[in-house]
């Protein structure tokens, strides 16, 4: 059991209405989920108030509510706490409620458009095989040491984060390497986090539909570096025309990585296969197994972040060395009959294009390059078109295909994306709806020595469609159709 004056200690609690001395076993936001002895948290989100959800948590049994504003109906048997801002209490309340687990492990943040589940994963693999524990909160799964624990969105909610850190303490982990997003940020999901080093990668089109401008978006993102500590380091891309900006108005130690220009961690790519790079990093040669020129930009920010922890160069290049990209992102699958293919999660028109850019420096351009690409539905529609554009350009042959069309018409969605494809390219695109049957036609057309990439879902399993998730996996279905006999 835990005071709620404790945990709310580092909140700005404006008024209180009732009993002070409450005590609670539990927290919640989602009022389906109250219970005895419960806290509720009123969040006011994008679609639903949790206002409105007082009088239901109530009658469940949470006898503390933390919220914005008092109901008209005010309950002599429940103790209101009124906050400036609920999001911001949840997530200074759960450190409390879990001991800041957050300040009792070295954690650091990943934000920006591409790149985030990339640079995590492989920081989390880079310190785990150099002997230390560590804790891993991406999109893909979460770790704590070699246990995996599922994840559902990019960035948890504030129990969820404070819980697993909470974990990973217990479970001795020494560093968290975690991906940060705007809508994390902007919802103040990473308030009362103590973070020891902030990665900023790039900021292109994406998340439209929620940011509504790229100003927006922007601002999101630099709100994560405006609140790190003197302590900790900011780490940014200065290949990015944003990177400078996330420094602005940072506490925290500026330090920058480039593959252009003078950086504090500078980078150039001596050779690229579809099986690795040479690179040199600050002037020492470094062979990798990762491919492309933002993967280079990725290693950058590893590098650097490790040394930034207290890596040693020796150990970092020897580690460095070793990795192999994250599931889904440029994963290679190969055929019998000697067709190339890859799946990565490039789902932003620059994400496809820096795929579809390496790609093309790697081949020799006498076989036939194949792009399977769709958009998710309920997501920024603007960038549809500019995806296929992106990809009609660098491919010989494009087919549109459905993605997760969620609760739109996957055909709607198709025709949005084949606007952006005129003039001579036109003819190069294929629309075919279902993404088994798009993938089964590029590997019938390809022939020995092409190239098929299919983008968007990367690591994802499913396929979501009016709300029901159907098992789907571009890696496995590339693969039957690479290889049926």
């Amino acid at each position: 059991m835990r005071k709620v004056k404790d945990i709310l200690k580092r909140c700005n609690v404006i008024n209180v209405v009732g009993d002070e001395d409450r005590t609670i076993e539990a927290m919640t936001f989602d009022s389906r989920k109250a219970a005895d002895n419960m806290a509720f948290f009123a969040l006011k989100g994008t679609q639903v108030d949790g206002h409105d959800y007082m009088p239901k948590a109530i009658e469940q049994g949470c006898s503390v509510v933390v919220c914005e504003k008092l109901p008209e109906d005010v309950k002599e048997t429940v103790t209101y706490y009124v906050v400036d801002n609920s999001a911001k209490a949840l997530g200074y309340a759960a450190s409390e409620f879990y001991d800041r687990p957050s300040e009792k492990i070295r954690l650091v943040g990943v934000t920006g458009t591409n790149g985030k589940t990339t640079i995590a994963t492989l920081l989390y693999r880079l310190f785990s095989n150099a002997g230390y524990p560590c804790g891993l909160l991406s999109t893909i799964e979460n770790r704590i040491n070699s246990v995996v624990v599922p994840s559902t969105h990019t960035t948890g909610d504030q129990l969820q984060i404070n819980e697993l850190l909470s974990r990973m303490v217990d479970a001795g982990c020494e560093y968290a390497f975690m991906e940060v997003s705007s809508h994390a940020i902007d919802q103040d999901r990473i308030a009362g986090l103590c973070f020891e080093g902030g990665i900023f990668t790039n900021l292109t089109h994406d998340h439209l539909d929620y940011h509504k401008t790229v100003a927006s978006y922007r601002d999101a993102k630099k709100k994560f570096f405006d609140n790190l500590p003197d302590k900790a380091f900011a780490l940014t891309n200065l290949d990015d025309k944003n990177g400078m900006v996330m420094l602005q108005n940072t506490k925290a130690l500026k330090k920058t990585y480039s593959l252009r220009t003078d950086a504090d961690f500078k980078g150039l790519v001596l050779e690229s296969y579809f099986d690795g790079m040479e690179m040199k990093v600050n002037g020492k040669n470094l062979t990798t197994l990762l491919v492309g020129r933002f993967n280079a930009s990725n290693l950058l920010a590893i590098y650097g972040a490790a040394s930034l922890l207290g890596m040693s160069d020796d150990d970092l290049l020897k580690e460095i060395s070793k990795l192999q990209s994250a599931p889904g992102r440029f994963q290679m699958v190969h055929s019998e009959k000697g067709v190339i293919g890859i799946v990565d999660y490039a789902h932003t028109p620059d994400a496809l294009k820096n795929v579809l850019d390496t790609i093309n420096e790697i081949r020799t351009h006498n076989e036939v390059l194949i792009t399977v690409a769709g958009a998710g539905g309920n997501r920024d529609a603007a960038k549809r078109p500019e995806m296929a554009n992106v990809a009609v350009t660098r491919s010989d042959r494009l087919i549109i295909t459905s993605d997760n069309p969620r609760f739109e018409n996957p055909d709607d969605i198709i025709s949005q994306m084949r606007s952006g494809v005129g003039g001579e390219y036109y003819n190069r695109a294929l629309c075919i709806s279902d993404r088994r049957e798009a993938i089964r036609t590029a590997a019938a057309l390809a022939k020995s020595g092409d190239i098929i990439l299919v983008a968007g879902k990367g690591h994802e399993n499913y396929q979501e469609i009016n709300g029901v998730k159907h098992h789907f996996d571009d890696v496995e279905e590339l693969n039957n159709a690479l290889n049926e006999k």
